[in-house]
């Protein structure tokens, strides 16, 4: 049985993550922040592109208020060219790094092959049977548009957890998922609002698939 998969996405009001320059950090306020660490620490499993590793150079870690403690999930990036510096936050233990090339160390991360797709990129369903062996029944997708795009084209993202700050950074901002190559609106993934409630500034919004 494939991992349940929730995307999680902090955007403008224009469906942004990242300037025209790709600044990122941060878009949401620091409650919304602490919402996303806590999604983190009931997931097995969290997952982004090595674009987002080199952009933003993330931790992944679940990061508590004072008091509060929680197990970090693994942490896999998605890296067909095994482009990842060895001196990145995530070349660690308790990373896994997925390459469709020869695996060659990268710092203390975990390195494995799995199947390419069309585009060379790790195919999605090779990921989520290397995941799924590994015992990961529910993974959080956090990065970036285009890893996002290619989990809902294969109609597998089953929950949204949205973050939406009330800022506009315009048509040229980067977005928060990549083309998805729809022709018609009857061929648009469907989702159901479950719920939608304030953490300070920001809105918080919950989808479930349809």
């Amino acid at each position: 049985m494939r991992p349940r998969i929730t995307w999680k996405v902090a955007t403008s009001l224009d469906g942004r993550i990242g300037t025209s320059t790709g600044e990122s950090q941060w878009i949401t306020g620091p409650q919304a922040r602490e919402q996303g660490h806590r999604l983190r620490a009931v997931h097995d499993a969290v997952l982004v592109g090595v674009e987002t590793v080199l952009a933003d150079d993330p931790r992944l870690t679940v990061r508590l208020p004072d008091g509060e403690s929680a197990p970090d999930p693994l942490r896999v990036v998605l890296d067909s060219r095994l482009r990842t510096p060895s001196f990145a936050r995530l070349a660690t233990p308790g990373t896994l790094i997925l390459t469709t090339r020869e695996p060659v160390p990268v710092g203390g991360a975990e390195v494995a092959r799995v199947a390419a797709d069309t585009a060379g990129r790790p195919a999605v369903a090779a990921v989520l049977d290397t995941l799924s062996a590994r015992g990961v029944r529910s993974l959080m997708i956090e990065g970036g548009g285009r890893v996002a795009a290619c989990f809902i084209t294969a109609g597998l993202v089953d929950a949204i957890e949205w973050f939406r700050a009330p800022i506009l950074l315009g048509g040229d901002g980067r977005p928060g998922v990549a083309t998805l190559a729809l022709a018609r609106l009857a061929h648009a993934p469907r989702y159901r609002r479950l719920a939608v409630e304030p953490v300070g500034d920001d809105l918080w919004e919950r989808y479930e698939k349809a």
